[in-house]
């Protein structure tokens, strides 16, 4: 079945760290909620992609988890969370309140299944709206007709896998990050985690004393960083590369690869016990294990994909972003070749904070467009 076309000034895609913070800020800015504002997130509940963390994962483990805009008036902050909860439910509880307290009538689940060009053309000649596509979880579909469409669907949705020889004949399990639960799962098993970053880490100081056995893998060495201050230069670094490939419309690097890894007091408990010993890549897999760029022979029950994730961008096909160099062109979250669409969270505003710092400035972009196609509506 599919419902009448919906009309609105602006569609965001998501209800992550970025959606979020872009919606409070259309929100201030005079839209309203649930009519010239439709906020759509394809997930379940709240929290983003933090809802589907694994069940160990605890705030302050990984990578820290920003407050939204408007949550300090509201008595919250991540920083003083309950840190022995699970931060998949302490995340989506602060959201849920988040949304509540400010009335952003998300709706969900909604699957947008693509974003294309409106045929006709307003009375001056320029471009139409955009129409977004949805699908409900009851097979419903649906479209929204809208002046501006702000993407912010995140990376959880496209987990990256690397093509290995042998990988579709290896007879274990595999998995990548967004399939794991729970260490409890493989014990006393032998288990290949392959991935240089803090999910792989965290994966393998929790399988340790409950897997038989852990190998970790890499595709590239691990560089550790001892100071916070190299860290954060490096961090800065990593960003400005990603803003450079996002503005040249190249496949966005690895901000791990830019960064190197800080070494918290929980690493470095694992490095003194020997257990983060990453080794280069393994070279192929076959029915029960993978073998070593030395020639090693590793057994192996599971391998574990820890491998990052790609921009989930799979429903904006129809506007043909993309460039001949694998990524799209996007200046300050816009879309350079299609105006109407920004994205939020996308190369260099990836990180939370980088998302909710660019929450305000992609706000006022968008009433700018708006503010434009007022003055140039038919009376």
């Amino acid at each position: 079945m599919r419902t009448a076309v919906q009309q609105a000034r602006v569609v965001v895609i998501g209800a992550g760290q970025a959606g979020l913070s872009v919606a409070w800020h259309l929100q201030r800015a005079g839209l309203s909620a649930g009519s010239d504002l439709v906020v759509l997130d394809r997930a379940p509940g709240t929290g983003g992609a933090w809802q589907f963390r694994w069940d160990a994962l605890r705030l302050g483990l990984a990578h820290r988890v920003h407050d939204l805009p408007g949550m300090h008036e509201m008595g919250l902050r991540f920083d003083e969370a309950d840190r022995s909860r699970p931060a998949r439910e302490v995340v989506a509880e602060y959201y849920r309140r988040f949304e509540e307290r400010h009335d952003l009538r998300v709706r969900r689940p909604v699957a947008v299944t693509a974003v294309h060009r409106e045929d006709e053309r307003r009375p001056d000649g320029s471009a139409g709206a955009l129409v977004v596509e949805t699908r409900e979880d009851d097979g419903t579909t649906g479209a929204i007709r809208s002046e501006v469409v702000v993407n912010a669907s995140g990376t959880w949705g496209t987990p990256f896998v690397p093509w290995i020889p042998g990988r579709d004949v290896f007879r274990g399990r595999q998995l990548d990050t967004t399939g794991y639960r729970d260490a409890a799962d493989f014990t006393g098993q032998d288990v290949v985690v392959v991935g240089g970053g803090t999910s792989a880490i965290g994966f393998l100081l929790e399988l340790d004393g409950v897997a038989r056995s852990t190998r970790w893998f890499t595709r590239r060495p691990v560089v550790w960083s001892e100071d916070p201050a190299l860290a954060v230069g490096a961090a800065v670094s990593a960003v400005e590369d990603q803003d450079r490939a996002a503005r040249a419309g190249r496949t966005l690097p690895s901000i791990v690869s830019g960064t190197g890894l800080p070494v918290t007091p929980r690493i470095r408990r694992g490095l003194a016990r020997g257990l983060l010993q990453p080794e280069p890549m393994f070279t192929r897999l076959d029915a029960d294990g993978v073998e070593t760029a030395t020639g090693e022979h590793v057994r192996a029950d599971a391998v574990i994909w820890a491998t990052g994730f790609r921009a989930d961008l799979r429903h904006l096909a129809p506007l043909h972003l993309r460039t001949e160099a694998g990524g799209i062109v996007v200046e300050d979250g816009r879309s350079g070749a299609e105006p109407r669409l920004f994205l939020a969270g996308y190369g260099p505003q990836a990180s939370t904070i980088g998302a909710n710092r660019a929450g305000r400035r992609t706000a006022r972009q968008v009433m700018a467009v708006l503010a434009a196609d007022d003055t140039v509506a038919p009376a």
